[in-house]
């Protein structure tokens, strides 16, 4: 777990408490820079928690809230028919799509068509990949997309599993692996790896996320401040810096 204190002046929401998030891992870098120029700008509190979807999910099920939930889309979607989040402060904020690294200075293998990404996976000695069973929304993708392509076994047999996606691109940086699977944005925060880009089509896969406002939150008004802040035009490149596709 990662969690992240980023307060403003003020370091309280008006009614004396600290704004709660839950926030999917891989939205790390640009949640916690627009959370730290909304407490600079409105002078509110966050308190965040990133996990992987999975943990976060966990966590929601065991009866734990927060005020601001940033989950995959499909989450925040089913929460707003339940009821449990209002879902007219739904927006979507970005779009993480899964690619493939390697460490700086190495050869770079063809990936550009789908027959020289399977030989690149067929060749590789060692794949980092985030622990599908830590609940990551990359680990289960390319979990099933190498079921659907009958690889499993072989990718199994070179993984060196990784508690996150970020986990994976160090793996690689260090030279314990010679490639590196997962979200681009989470690629991006592995010093010493060069990414390669996205999977080819048909295989490339992107996963949105969008943010809402608990129902129950009992500071709504700073909520919705904080999930409209996320989407603001201002804060495209922000997003776009940290490898989340937007618009």
């Amino acid at each position: 777990m990662i969690s992240s204190a980023v307060r403003g002046e003020k370091q309280d929401t008006p009614n004396g408490s600290v704004l709660k998030v839950f926030c999917a891992r891989s939205m790390h870098v640009a949640v916690e820079t627009l959370a730290a120029a909304f407490a600079d700008e409105a002078g509110e509190a966050a308190d965040i928690v990133f996990e992987p979807m999975g943990a976060l999910q966990a966590r929601l099920a065991a009866g734990e809230t927060a005020d601001v939930l940033i989950l995959a889309t499909p989450a925040i979607d089913a929460l707003g028919k339940s009821g449990t989040v209002v879902a007219a402060s739904r927006v979507d904020v970005g779009r993480a799509p899964v690619g493939i690294a390697i460490r700086a200075g190495a050869p770079a293998p063809d990936i550009a068509t789908p027959e020289a990404f399977t030989a690149a996976l067929a060749t590789a000695p060692r794949i980092a990949l985030s622990d599908p069973a830590v609940g990551g929304s990359a680990g289960i993708y390319l979990r099933d997309l190498f079921a659907r392509l009958g690889l499993a076994d072989m990718i199994a047999a070179k993984t060196v599993r990784q508690n996150s996606g970020v986990a994976a691109g160090a793996c690689v940086a260090r030279g314990e692996a010679d490639l590196a699977m997962t979200f681009i944005p989470e690629l991006l925060q592995a010093a010493g790896v060069r990414i390669l880009g996205p999977l080819p089509p048909p295989f490339g896969h992107a996963t949105g996320y969008a943010a809402a406002v608990s129902a129950g939150s009992p500071n709504r008004k700073s909520a919705c401040a904080f999930v409209a802040a996320l989407a603001a035009p201002a804060s495209r490149d922000v997003w776009v810096k940290a490898g989340f596709e937007v618009g």
